[in-house]
């Protein structure tokens, strides 16, 4: 039994290619090639079917890539605990998280400034990226999470304010109930028809309106400056528009009313030994955000 060729054959499978596994293991591809050849000759069986275009398992080579990919995941874990004992955060952290986070800025410069061996790679989008498939460390995610297998952390809830721009209450009356706001020019962060169920809660109760949205778009650069235009009443996430709010740019509307808060958690897959760059980015992402920095300062006016 060799084992060496056993980790080389998990590594082309989940590679998809002998060029893509020798550029990861760092030897040259005719000893890949080389060594899944011999593992076929001595087991007497083809493992893979070879095209010019892909690499395909036979039904063999499925079975006998479980149980190869079991050890190649135990040899990697053993790496990661020495790793783990040396204690020096370095290499590529890969993280995603959604659109328009501009509140990860500061923490990931901060994280750049203490770690010096550490190089990452953030991707923003607006679709859930499966971790694993995609070979990322850490997601940054806002909203409720589905049910996973993925460890979760929670780390703080962003608030939403209802804000207008002094140009706009020139011009439009103030409204003084939620029930008002159908007759003003609303701006929400979303995607689809353009009527927008908007959740309100106060004290007393909640309401629910259906409102017809002047703007509905799924990018906060735009919402903000559309808002900051005088344009209409905008749904704005406080790390948005909090200090825009203290510095009287935006008033905020309705303060007795509060709009469903969303959650933020980092989540990252399973494993017995977080590794030092994934760990050390935990704790000091959620150091940074407890108290989220846009609860520091005064309160914007209720």
């Amino acid at each position: 039994m060799d084992l060496n060729e056993m980790l080389v054959f998990a590594r082309v499978v989940r590679s998809g290619s002998f060029t893509a596994a020798a550029a990861e293991l760092r030897m040259p591809k005719s000893t890949v090639s080389r060594k899944v050849s011999e593992l076929e000759e001595r087991l007497g069986a083809r493992l893979l079917q070879r095209t010019t275009r892909k690499l395909s398992l036979t039904d063999v080579g499925r079975t006998y890539y479980e149980y190869c990919a079991r050890i190649a995941a135990e040899a990697e874990e053993a790496e990661r605990a020495v790793t783990n004992l040396q204690g020096v955060p370095r290499g590529l952290l890969r993280v995603t998280a959604g659109i328009n986070p501009v509140y990860i800025g500061p923490i990931v410069s901060s994280y750049l400034a203490r770690y010096p061996e550490v190089q990452v790679e953030l991707y923003c989008t607006g679709r859930t990226v499966d971790l694993v498939e995609e070979g990322f460390d850490i997601g940054i995610r806002a909203g409720v999470l589905a049910d996973s297998t993925l460890i979760a952390r929670s780390v703080g809830r962003v608030s939403w304010f209802l804000v207008a721009a002094p140009a706009y209450l020139k011009r439009r009356r103030r409204p003084k109930s939620p029930q008002e706001l159908k007759e003003h020019d609303c701006l929400f962060f979303g995607t689809g028809p353009t009527t927008f169920a908007l959740h309100l809660q106060s004290k007393e109760t909640p309401v629910q309106l259906d409102l017809s949205a002047r703007l509905l778009v799924s990018d906060f650069d735009v919402l903000y400056a559309v808002t900051m235009a005088g344009l209409g009443i905008g749904l704005l996430p406080a790390f948005r528009c909090v200090d825009d709010l203290r510095s009287r740019k935006l008033v905020r509307l309705l303060g007795e009313w509060d709009a469903p808060s969303t959650p933020i958690h980092l989540v990252y897959p399973s494993t017995r030994h977080v590794s030092p760059k994934v760990k050390t980015f935990l704790e000091h992402f959620q150091a940074h955000l407890t108290p989220p920095p846009w609860e520091l300062g005064p309160t914007p006016d209720r």
